[in-house]
């Protein structure tokens, strides 16, 4: 992928941009969770946030995790070396469960759109922290670049 070398800044600018809209959405819809749980069900409130919650997904936190890989891998294709570091790995495997904890959210909206409410208020404060915790990790590779081979 050598041709794509000339363009390794701008795919990893529109990778930085594509991981910011993917962990605005991801970091706001358990909020959008809690708020249906506190909700009167199938009242005005939970519809809306019903609404909202599927226009998080669909326009900004799937778009923005698709895009997110896209050019997260063609600057792995350009530097196909980071797969011998260990900072890579770390973080790759950080994305993988990100991307793991995109699909519980999505499946889990599905549900509240269905009108359950799956887990409990609890939960979702809880979850509402994890891809921060992963966010953190995936930086401090990606930044201190720790564990190189």
């Amino acid at each position: 992928m050598d041709f794509l070398a000339p363009a390794y800044n701008w795919i990893k600018a529109l990778h930085v941009v594509a991981v910011i809209a993917w962990m605005a959405g991801i970091l706001y819809l358990p909020r959008l969770f809690i708020y249906q749980h506190q909700a009167e069900p199938g009242g005005e409130a939970a519809k809306l946030f019903v609404v909202m919650q599927k226009r998080l997904m669909m326009a900004i936190m799937t778009p923005g995790m698709v895009a997110t890989w896209i050019f997260g891998l063609l600057m792995v294709g350009i530097e196909p070396s980071w797969g011998n570091d260990g900072w890579f790995l770390i973080k790759f495997a950080a994305v993988i469960v990100m991307s793991g904890v995109h699909g519980f959210y999505s499946a889990s909206r599905k549900k509240f759109a269905a009108g359950e409410l799956p887990r409990t208020e609890k939960f979702w404060r809880f979850m509402n922290e994890v891809p921060t915790l992963l966010m953190i990790l995936i930086v401090f590779m990606v930044i201190l670049k720790p564990f190189i081979a």
